[in-house]
């Protein structure tokens, strides 16, 4: 397993040596005049990997706060297991199985 981890590593990095290679055309950034001219080129790749790594970023960033949202339901429902189970535990003041009268069962006849 540790080699196709491996394998898997030295693709990705290689990919990205290529890839990083190929687009080096350097880029100017606009956006309705807010930072035109304020920010110098920037090489095409690097602004891809810096949106790539923001992206991953925000995921993980949500899925953070979904485990603890998770990890509060459960906590809570936890707790309603627990309270159920006591009352589960309680002695019974009223028979569990009503047992019936023979002569309902009768037809009458």
């Amino acid at each position: 397993m540790k080699l196709i981890y491996t394998i898997l590593g030295t693709l990705v990095i290689l990919f990205i040596i290529t890839f990083s290679l190929k687009n080096t055309i350097p880029i100017q950034l606009e956006y309705y005049g807010f930072i035109e001219g304020k920010i110098p080129p920037v090489p095409l790749y690097l602004i891809i990997f810096i949106s790539f790594g923001v992206g991953v970023i925000f995921a993980g960033l949500l899925g953070i706060v979904e485990r603890f949202r998770l990890v509060r339901k459960v906590s809570r429902l936890e707790k309603q297991i627990r309270s159920l189970e006591k009352v589960q535990m309680l002695p019974r003041t009223v028979p569990a199985v009503y047992e019936e009268h023979p002569a309902a069962h009768e037809t009458g006849d």
